[in-house]
């Protein structure tokens, strides 16, 4: 059922929308920059297949692919965008960096960007706003209706963690390897109305929900349910949100075929997943575990019957959604995920945060 004021069907069933959430850094103490306004300033002069966008801290900015039919198309765009803002912020006299969080900045001394939406968040949320100096890759997918939206966000729920697991990438916080795979996840945590959405039932008993709080005051609108993964009724999309920012780009049109895939999967089976209230429980202990020890993390599996190793469940995972990848063409984009490894890996193995960020530099580059 699709509501007044939704855009779902405004396109073809998956299409795929990809936001790449980067870093911008000075090029010789490697620390973070509050050079947002520069660089936005300066793309106008440039032909990028994307806007740049503000984010809540001045020394991070928002990619964003266009409408993509097809997994490689938005891989394609995602590059074009990584290539061409290398060049604008270069020409600033600056570099950038992609990854879950900074090697060693700390979030609270980051400038916020000087908007009524950011000033007004951070006086309300306070430290649990200003915090929030982490790095996501987001997934659109167009849905059809608002149904399908919550049946696609139900059916994939339960992978989200393993997700996680195989896209951790910020091991290292203020200065410090504290041994979890992705301190992004743990500082998501702060804010209210994170983790998994509410079990409710179906995308009508959801809207009836949002809109009962909205009317209560408690939020302004969809956007302020910061879930690993949500309906999002303005862009008519299911928005997947679990995945640490990859610094390899090529990782994150892999990712970004695994979701639509997964999507697919569920879109082809023959009825809607039985949910159980009960299993939001499953998904915290997984959540927790995957940011925690990414691949080796202990899971249990998403049909609840038995643990596995994240990096089990990442094989099973592709397994899975391999028939939807060769019909949607994306097979060949998914072999860059090796499931008993992540990004995180690369991180802990430097012996400094500088040098973990010279090297986040190094490699952001398309």
């Amino acid at each position: 059922m699709t509501q007044a004021g939704d855009r779902f069907g405004s396109y073809p069933t998956l299409t795929m929308g990809v936001e790449e959430e980067l870093m911008i850094i000075d090029p010789v103490t490697f620390d973070l920059f509050p050079g947002v306004q520069r660089i936005r300033a300066r793309a106008t002069s440039y032909d990028l297949p994307g806007p740049v966008k503000t984010e809540l801290h001045a020394s991070i900015f928002e990619l964003n692919t266009p409408p993509c039919a097809t997994a490689h198309e938005a891989a394609a765009s995602l590059t074009a965008l990584r290539t061409g803002i290398a060049e604008v912020v270069a020409a600033e006299g600056l570099a950038f960096a992609a990854a879950g969080c900074h090697p060693f900045a700390r979030a609270l001394d980051q400038e916020i960007v000087d908007d009524e939406r950011y000033q007004h968040f951070v006086g309300w949320a306070g430290v649990s706003a200003q915090r929030q100096g982490v790095q996501g890759l987001h997934v659109h997918l167009s849905m059809p209706d608002g149904e399908t939206c919550w049946t696609v966000l139900e059916g994939m729920l339960q992978w989200l963690p393993v997700i996680l697991a195989l896209s951790a990438n910020s091991p290292w916080f203020e200065g410090v390897q504290n041994g979890v795979h992705s301190n992004r996840a743990e500082i998501l945590l702060d804010l209210p109305r994170t983790g998994a959405p509410p079990p409710c039932g179906s995308y009508a008993g959801w809207k009836a929900w949002a809109n009962r709080l909205i009317a209560l005051g408690i939020f302004e609108d969809a956007t302020r349910l910061w879930w690993d993964v949500r309906p999002n009724p303005h862009l008519g999309t299911v928005e997947v949100r679990i995945a640490d920012q990859p610094t390899d780009v090529r990782r994150s049109g892999a990712f970004a075929a695994l979701i639509q895939a997964l999507a697919a999967t569920i879109l082809e089976a023959a009825s809607a997943p039985e949910v159980d209230p009960a299993r939001r429980g499953d998904y915290h202990h997984n959540r927790w575990a995957a940011s925690h020890y990414g691949p080796l993390a202990t899971l249990i599996h998403p049909d609840g019957s038995r643990v596995a190793s994240a990096a089990e469940l990442g094989a099973e995972l592709l397994e899975l959604v391999a028939p939807a990848a060769r019909a949607l063409g994306s097979s060949d984009l998914l072999t860059v995920i090796a499931p008993e490894t992540c990004e995180a890996d690369i991180q802990t193995v430097l012996a400094t945060p500088r040098e973990v960020a010279a090297d986040l530099v190094a490699r952001s580059v398309a």
